[in-house]
């Protein structure tokens, strides 16, 4: 959804069955509701290895969002699959996780000991060394065995392909794989498990291109990966079709309006950007289904983040400021980088000790974010556009 700065990072593959019951409630950011389906998916049917991988995707994405990742521009910068610290998870959350896993895998390799060429156990157990790779990327931050799992998704759907060319859902995976390698230093792909494997952006976004096009169970997940690619690429104006379906299909998830402001913003539609907000708000204020849990503060520092950008300064500011009057209201990222571009907004305004004491803010808040190291940078050398 990517974040997501989305939704995702690029190693959150998303291997979602549309016609189950609760990924209705998933992409609408109701997790628990999710969590509750799938729950009782496997309670009718505990021998099938897709709804443990359903419950394990639920569990993660539900500490994602609540952590502000799914927000959150996980791709970004010069190395942008290393740079982000990791996501925090209730111990009975990781257990749930683990054990999902655990037995989604158990389950397909049972299948594949008597039939290995039971191209659905194949397609299953790569969805799980998915997963599991996105857990060790954002929560255990290990990066080796992140590209491990993913590498070995990557290897048992490219074996289903070989099977059934027709199998398009199995491509997602191999289309992300694809980007994400290509994406990687150089060094990276020199790797001994990535041999054979040397990443071709441009083919992965085609690849991702043909699973929204002609996939089944993952259409959905192919277009919110796409947006988050074409983001990262600079290339906005293909992402706002994505994302006007995505907001057609579920109309109660507001990170897709989130996005859409960015993807405006970027394009230089200041004005459509705020006409966005503007619904926003409406809904909210009208309670719609979805906007009741979201916090104000959320509209406000898009709409502040924004003004920054357009050097609208004041109005900027009084839109922060409704943030970090209320940071308990919005996630620890949107709190701190509230606080950093206030003190940015200060320093271009010449209002100094103001901008130090933002940035203080964000550094005592969360010492080891990234809003804080941004923020003992510009305690030092005060901040300007450059």
């Amino acid at each position: 959804m990517v974040t997501v700065r989305t939704v995702a990072a690029l190693f959150a593959l998303v291997p979602g069955l549309l016609g189950a019951a609760g990924f209705d409630h998933f992409y609408n950011l109701e997790y628990d509701e999710a969590i509750q389906e799938f729950r009782k998916a496997i309670e009718r049917d505990p021998a099938n290895a897709d709804n443990h991988n359903h419950l394990a995707q639920a569990v993660l994405y539900r500490d994602m969002y609540l952590a502000g990742a799914i927000e959150s521009e996980l791709v970004s910068g010069n190395n942008p699959f290393l740079s982000r610290a990791k996501i925090k998870i209730p111990a009975e959350d990781a257990k749930m996780f683990d054990g999902a896993i655990a037995r989604s895998m158990e389950i397909a390799q049972a299948r594949l000991k008597s039939s290995p060429k039971d191209t659905t156990a194949l397609y299953s157990l790569g969805v799980a060394y998915g997963l599991r790779g996105n857990y060790n990327f954002l929560v255990r931050r290990a990066w080796m065995d992140a590209l491990k799992d993913a590498t070995q998704a990557r290897k048992l759907h490219n074996r289903v392909t070989e099977l059934d060319s027709g199998f398009i859902d199995a491509r997602l995976v191999q289309g992300v794989h694809d980007y994400v390698v290509g994406s990687l230093p150089w060094n990276w792909r020199l790797l001994g498990f990535l041999v054979g494997f040397h990443g071709d952006r441009e083919g992965g976004v085609k690849t991702l291109k043909l699973v929204a096009r002609e996939g089944n169970l993952n259409r959905v997940d192919a277009e919110i990966l796409l947006a988050v690619v074409y983001r990262r690429e600079r290339r906005a104006a293909e992402a706002i079709p994505l994302l006007n379906d995505l907001i057609r299909r579920y109309p109660r998830n507001y990170i897709l309006r989130l996005e859409m402001v960015q993807m405006y913003a970027d394009l230089g539609k200041k004005q459509d950007a705020l006409a966005v907000l503007e619904t926003m708000e409406k809904l909210k204020q009208s309670e719609a289904p979805g906007y009741g849990k979201l916090p104000a503060e959320k509209i406000y520092y898009s709409r502040g983040n924004l003004l920054f950008w357009y050097n609208d300064l004041d109005p900027a500011i009084e839109n922060l400021k409704r943030v970090t009057a209320r940071v308990s209201a919005v996630d620890l990222n949107t709190g701190m980088n509230a606080w950093l571009r206030l003190g940015q907004i200060y320093d271009l305004k010449k209002q100094r000790s103001q901008a130090e004491a933002a940035y203080r803010q964000a550094i005592n808040g969360a010492p080891d974010s990234d809003a804080a190291k941004e923020s003992r940078k510009y305690l030092s050398r005060p901040y300007r556009r450059g």
